[in-house]
């Protein structure tokens, strides 16, 4: 009798099966350099105080602490997949904890504004070849039955990065130096490194020309249309700077897509956008990161500067919030496979959402922290809801060839959302007559939290688009040549190579 290998076309360039690792080794081996990289998301939330003190940093400068790393990291984040279809994914994922490792120890030697920002865009660099093939190297080691629990888990490792963020860089400033939050990666790195060495198979795409066209129109466009937002309530909206960058960024960002609709080898294959399921799932993953990461940016810097909070106590007071998703997070990826990803999704967004209309009524210096539990708990636990179904649906339909280039996109556009998100919010707050003082703090976070709440409610909306059904009834995925993709079982997990 046949074997499902002998029956189903493989990938192209499958040898032969290798021995499987259990499944925590590869979800260790993934999941730990992806939490590397998710926690310097957020990990300098809580020192953005202690820098703008240190540093005589301005608002301007904290901004780009936070979006020089998620820029980078947007703007070469498919290019990072194209890579490691075409030389091998598992080599451009070590290269990327390489280069994450060694800027971070640039970030922990910065001794002005500009090293710092310098190093925080190298890390981005470096994470842009983490995430998404972190999870594509994680979906093609194990078994299709097991990738819902298995991604369930690794969007729980994804919040446990947000969750631990604030509070590792809050207890390292309080009992170290803000340079320590950067010096942690370090080990981390090397620990990552000999684990992806043992545990993960290579493996590779389509060897596709590098499309270098596409990665400058859509790096500089991006960088122009922040710089734009990021610039316009000091130089005016409505100067020639501000305006020319806006524009420039449009028409850079439009020239992109065009430019993909013809490429040969596009870095953005649009032809993924005719399925539904990740259509919609990225806009509303870019929804999900522009108004979560953006209110965040805004809140942490609130129990500090109008509270009076010390980053270690801004951190635990945030923790219902931020801790919720690492418990909800495994469970929405158990049991979306059972009631679908749409119903987590919406749910988790309005909840989301709410919580931060809610906490937009607190934002004073006089509210006591009791009143925030409840909203930060309802925050938390949107946040779990909306992790790893979303990464579910990105690829819901997709073929396996066409795994990395969907996670990779999916996680450049909430990138994205997480900078214009930091941007949009910053530039909001400031424009309401928001300052870095207990008594005008407030004035700005209001409707900067406000806009967050907004685009949240929209995201849920958009959300409802998804397909409704559950994965037991979605038809099986198929290869490029038309084939059942049958899941390799835990004892055959095919090596891939050129």
């Amino acid at each position: 009798m046949s074997t499902v290998l002998e029956t189903v076309s493989p990938p192209a360039g499958a040898t032969a099966p290798r021995r499987p690792r259990p499944l925590w080794l590869v979800l260790l081996a993934t999941a730990l350099p992806m939490f590397m990289a998710t926690l310097d998301n957020l990990v300098m939330t809580n020192a953005l105080p202690v820098l703008h003190a240190e540093f005589g940093a301005s608002v301007e400068e904290l901004q780009w602490f936070m979006n020089a790393y998620t820029l980078a990291f947007a703007s070469s984040i498919l290019m990072a997949v194209a890579l490691g279809d075409r030389f091998g994914r598992r080599t451009v994922f070590l290269i990327g904890i390489v280069v994450f490792t060694l800027s971070s120890a640039f970030a922990a030697l910065a001794s002005d504004p500009g090293q710092l920002i310098a190093a925080r865009a190298l890390q981005g660099f470096g994470a842009a070849a983490i995430m998404p093939l972190s999870l594509t190297l994680l979906a093609g080691s194990v078994p299709i039955a097991r990738r819902p629990l298995a991604i369930g888990i690794w969007g729980g490792v994804a919040g446990l990065g947000v969750a631990t963020g604030p509070l590792i860089g809050g207890a390292v400033l309080e009992g170290w130096a803000w340079q320590a939050i950067f010096w942690i990666n370090v080990p981390v790195g090397v620990v990552s490194i000999a684990l992806a060495l043992l545990v993960l198979p290579d493996s590779f795409g389509a060897r596709l020309r590098a499309d270098v066209i596409g990665l400058v129109l859509s790096g500089v466009g991006l960088l122009a249309l922040v710089y734009g937002i990021v610039r316009g309530n000091e130089a005016g909206w409505d100067s020639v700077e501000v305006l020319g960058s806006l524009i420039a960024g449009g028409v850079l960002l439009a020239a992109f897509v065009g430019w993909e609709a013809v490429a040969s080898a596009p870095l953005l294959p649009l032809r993924l956008f005719r399925d539904r399921s990740f259509s919609v799932a990225n806009v509303v993953g870019f929804g999900f990161s522009f108004g979560a990461f953006g209110s965040i940016f805004i809140l942490i810097q609130f129990l500090q500067v109008v509270q009076g909070a010390t980053p270690l106590e801004a951190a635990v007071q945030t923790s219902p919030w931020t801790l919720a998703p690492m418990v909800v997070a495994p469970l929405a990826g158990f049991i979306a496979p059972r009631v679908g990803t749409r119903a987590l999704i919406v749910a988790g967004l309005a909840l989301l959402g709410g919580a931060l209309f809610w906490l937009t009524g607190l934002l004073d210096a006089s509210v006591e922290y009791s009143a925030y539990v409840l909203p930060f708990v309802l925050a938390g636990v949107g946040m779990g809801l909306v992790f790893a179904p979303s990464s579910t649906a990105v690829l819901a339909s997709m073929v396996p060839d066409d795994h990395a280039k969907a996670s990779g996109t999916n996680s450049m556009l909430r990138e994205v959302g997480v900078a214009l998100g930091i941007a949009v919010s910053t530039a909001v707050f400031t424009g309401a007559g928001g300052e870095l003082t207990p008594v005008d703090y407030a004035v700005g976070a209001q409707p900067a939290v406000l806009v967050g709440a907004a685009v949240l409610a929209a995201s849920a909306l958009v959300a409802l688009l998804l397909p409704p059904g559950r994965a037991s009834r979605a038809a099986p995925a198929r290869d490029a040549a038309g084939h059942v993709d049958a899941a390799p079982t835990a004892d055959r997990i095919p090596l891939l190579t050129p």
